[in-house]
């Protein structure tokens, strides 16, 4: 099945209320929607949604000569020919365009098969995983976590069984907002923070310390992502695990986080470290450190499917919740972009299952797009 186009689907639209963190208020959410398109009018889709307009000129210039007129079933070689045109950006927007081109060639080439990717990749080993919410955001104002009892109370009535917060406002409020989510949910609901790069060492510290009695199943990035050291100290101070990765792009970065032992969990993003191609190779690196990985989704219906379909893969691990690792992230906010194809549903002990049909499963038609749309580009073979 050879690659004749590529679509770029430029989308975005304004969160309303703004999406708080610890490190801002998220007031525009911009994404790359990539289309690869087969002689017979077979497509499969990859996303950027972290750097879009910069990977999309990287795509254009460097990656589509090296696709456009090959067979999509040469991920591996074509992976390292994308690979080799990479130079001091290895980190960064050039690496999110060879992920979103490797997921698309996985989709592709699973459908040429008719089978899914997992199976493509060798088989799942399980078809339900448990889904965490991710969200509550902090607010504006001077209650930034003054909703979050209701919202947990809309998320468990949606049999969500692990919430993931943001925090991060001060050590003080943390520990009084977590002590008062887990007397809420019980003891039978997993717990964890996301702390979105907000915080240095010192205030790191305080927080854990602050949030210790709530029983967290992690704290996620409190600091910048490549703090190896700082990481370092919060690992070896904190009770629960301190998770990482969703910003590390290359995979010298995961090596020496992991050999850092910086991390109790890797949660690598499918559109930032490689794709399909990138994450297997992250995973196998996190197996031989014996660290849980799963992947980090916080994008569009398109990751979200492909990463059901890589967490369906990776290694079972125990972390202390009611199933064995890897959960599967979900946005919880209002995101139309992750809704295109219907409001993704849980079952009533929490798990979601492994989407149908070919390829990462997903059935999506670029009219769809239409109300999130701000540009469109075509590159075709000669």
């Amino acid at each position: 099945m050879t690659i004749v186009a590529i679509n770029g689907y430029h989308c975005g639209f304004a969160p309303s209320p703004p999406l708080g963190n610890a490190s801002t208020f998220i007031r525009r959410r911009d994404f790359l929607l990539l289309e690869l398109v087969a002689e017979d009018g077979t497509r499969g889709w990859g996303e950027v949604f972290s750097s879009p307009f910069a990977a999309a000129a990287f795509i254009k210039a460097k990656l589509a000569p090296l696709v456009l007129g090959q067979p999509a079933g040469d991920m591996a070689r074509l992976y390292g020919a994308m690979m080799a045109t990479l130079s001091y950006d290895r980190r960064g927007a050039a690496m999110m365009g060879v992920s979103a081109i490797d997921m698309a060639l996985h989709d592709l080439a699973a459908r040429e098969r008719g089978i899914s990717v997992a199976q493509l990749l060798g088989g799942a080993s399980r078809q339900r995983m448990l889904a965490y919410a991710s969200g509550p955001f902090i607010a504006e104002g001077p209650e930034p976590y003054g909703a979050y009892p209701a919202q947990v109370e809309a998320l468990l009535r949606r049999n969500f069984r692990a919430i993931k917060p943001r925090a991060g406002v001060s050590p003080r409020q943390d520990g009084a907002m977590t002590r008062a989510l887990r007397r809420q949910v019980g003891d039978d609901v997993a717990l964890m923070v996301d702390i979105n790069q907000g915080y240095t060492v010192g205030p790191a510290l305080a927080s854990l310390r602050a949030m210790e009695e709530a029983d967290l199943l992690w704290v996620e990035e409190p600091l910048q992502p490549e703090d190896t050291g700082g990481y370092q100290t919060l690992a070896g101070a904190a009770r629960c695990a301190i998770a990482g990765g969703e910003a590390l792009g290359s995979l010298a970065a995961y090596r020496d986080m992991l050999q850092a032992r910086a991390f109790g969990v890797l949660q690598p993003d499918l559109t930032v470290c490689g794709g399909f191609t990138g994450l297997r190779r992250v995973a196998a690196l996190a197996d031989a450190f014996d660290v849980p990985a799963m992947p980090h989704v916080f994008g569009t219906v398109v990751n979200f499917h492909a990463a059901l379909q890589m967490a369906a893969l990776l290694t079972a691990r125990r972390g202390g919740g009611a199933l064995p690792y890897p959960f599967i992230e979900y946005d919880v906010t209002p995101n139309p972009l992750l809704t295109l194809c219907g409001t993704p549903e849980l079952a009533a002990d929490g798990t979601m299952g492994l989407p149908e049909g070919p390829g990462i499963g997903l059935e999506l038609e670029p009219a769809q797009l239409a109300p999130w749309m701000t540009e469109h580009w075509r590159l075709a073979r000669d």
